[in-house]
């Protein structure tokens, strides 16, 4: 009896629908008499012509289409949403970044399943698209395989070393002049540590991808090797029965969120991390991370937390070779999809470059990337990216200065109203609040514009892997969940803790209680369509922002 979801196109129990069928498969112009013998492999593909994390998957995709060729499968590509963060943000469209995460979820599953494919070659580069994809192979647990982007290039030619575009950038200068340094010069993710990049290294973490693949520059002739081979390994992965829950366990999933710590990723690792895992029926908590950032050093020092690139990562050895640094801290049995194990790849692993991939005895930081932060003012947890904060500011205390808006914040920061150790705290940016939990690396680049990049801020919002400094985010319970961080007035004094893991404000629970009986939710205004939607049935941050 054969295993292929794909044999019901042609042997449904209706065999006028079946030859029906067969005519539309002709229509399309496949041998159907080839076709039944061999599996349908589909390739997910986030190609989009607006965005250069995205822009070259067309070609990969050619090349995955000539492996599963070669290999003896077919395939059908369809495309999904591939949201550009940068252009999203710091306008209406940010609220619908992370939203689309669950969406491109849905919509893999739903059209994989409805057209009876056989296993999945999934092709993505950027923030949200990377565990949207994820969550949707989990939920499929079909024979299935990702293939990175893989990082792009930033325009470098100002600086003598890598150096990150914020960092590089002339805030006080003229934006045209120096905008230069600002910009992508190949195609690929953004070449940072941000989620793009933190999403394509834990890939090799979970067994996903080709090992060694995922850091390979979107622009390099290997990436094109490399498509070529997961083609042709996907058609494997089908006649091996090997499936996606095999790889991702809750074993693999323990070992990402050690290495979300080492490689110093985005904070939104924190929230798409448990949506991957919860999609493959697994377990991530708060309590995950809270323990990974106690056990495992931050390992790399990758822009925005230091001065290399993610191609000077790949250069150095790439992540089987943090892998093999690390593998004392990580469950080195768990498979992967070159039908080995963890331990396989870093016996096979080389470090080329002790600088960008040091010993563990010699981090970049002794803790964690990120830091749990929880208190009064965090009862459910928030988290700050610690390894791309100062030293000096680890821990801070100051008066609040509150916003319940982006550009209400923007506005006072013009006005001057924003002073060095104040606190702002910016609300009603959760999953709910926003609604959509927009990122706030609009007001944070404006914060290092105002000579403030010292400032504090505390959000139920999240930010950009290119955010750095005392930034904590994802606070929970949120505002629009009456969390007191919605009760927070001016010159209440907060301290952040970044050091002992506390976020405290200093407001009683009498006077708390006082606040909320003349306290009203802030409503922002979506009108009526999918946002509405979504703020109806999306969980809180500390849960993954996962829609019921």
């Amino acid at each position: 009896m054969s295993n292929k979801n794909s044999d019901i196109i042609f042997s449904s129990p209706n065999k006028l629908i079946n030859t029906f069928r067969n005519g539309l498969m002709k229509g399309a112009g496949y041998d159907t008499g080839e076709l039944k013998k061999k599996p349908l492999i589909a390739i997910a593909n986030s190609h989009t012509e607006m965005t250069a994390g995205h822009n070259h998957l067309a070609k990969l995709a050619d090349k995955v289409k000539e492996g599963i060729l070669i290999e003896g499968g077919e395939y059908a590509e369809f495309n999904v949403p591939a949201p550009c963060d940068g252009i999203a943000m710091a306008h209406d469209g940010m609220r619908y970044v992370l939203a689309q995460r669950d969406l491109i979820a849905d919509i893999v599953e739903t059209h994989v399943r409805s057209q009876a494919f056989d296993a999945v070659v999934f092709i993505a580069g950027c923030d949200k698209i990377n565990p949207g994809m994820m969550m949707a192979m989990g939920r499929l647990d079909l024979p299935s395989i990702y293939l990175s982007g893989g990082p792009g290039q930033m325009n470098i030619r100002h600086a003598p070393a890598f150096t990150s575009s914020i960092d590089h950038f002339d805030y006080g200068g003229d934006p045209e002049a120096t905008y230069e340094t600002m910009h992508c010069s190949t195609c690929g993710a953004c070449e940072i540590m941000g989620t793009a990049n933190t999403f394509q290294c834990l890939a090799e973490v979970l067994g996903i991808c080709l090992p060694g693949s995922a850091n390979i520059p979107g622009w390099h002739s290997d990436k094109l090797k490399a498509a070529r081979a997961t083609g042709r390994r996907v058609v494997q992965l089908f006649h091996e029965n090997m499936n996606a829950r095999q790889f991702l366990t809750q074993e693999s999933l323990e070992n990402a969120a050690k290495m979300l710590m080492a490689i110093g990723g985005s904070t939104n690792g924190t929230l798409h991390l448990p949506a991957i895992a919860e999609s493959a029926g697994a377990t991530l908590t708060l309590e995950h991370f809270e323990r990974a950032s106690k056990e495992v050093p931050t390992l790399l020092a990758i822009s925005p937390n230091g001065p290399w690139g993610v191609q000077d990562l790949w250069a150095a050895g790439g992540m089987p070779a943090v892998l093999k640094v690390m593998q004392q801290d990580i469950n080195t049995s768990t498979l992967t999809v070159d039908g080995g194990t963890l331990q396989d790849v870093i016996d096979s692993a080389t470090i080329t470059n002790t600088n960008v991939i040091p010993a563990r005895k010699n981090p970049h930081r002794p803790n964690g990337g990120i830091a749990v932060l929880r208190g009064n003012l965090a009862a459910d947890g928030s988290v700050v990216k610690r390894s791309g904060v100062k030293e000096d500011m680890l821990q801070c205390k100051g008066p609040a200065i509150c916003f319940d808006s982006e550009d209400a914040a923007l506005e006072g920061l013009e006005q001057g109203r924003i002073k060095a150790g104040d606190i702002v705290v910016l609300r009603y940016q959760g999953p709910k609040g926003g609604p959509g939990m927009p990122e706030m690396l609009g007001f944070t680049l404006a914060l290092k514009a105002a000579g403030l990049a010292a400032t504090a801020l505390v959000t139920d919002g999240r930010f950009s892997g290119a955010t750095s400094g005392p930034c904590v985010g994802h606070v929970c319970p949120e505002a629009a969940d009456g969390g007191l961080i919605a009760l927070i007035k001016d010159g209440d004094l907060i301290e952040i803790d970044m050091l002992n893991g506390t976020l405290h404000a200093d407001v009683t629970e009498a006077e708390a209680a006082r606040r909320r009986i003349d306290w009203q939710p802030v409503i922002k205004d979506v009108g009526f369509g999918y946002m509405d939607r979504y703020r109806r049935h999306v969980r809180s941050a500390s849960e993954g922002a996962i829609l019921d």
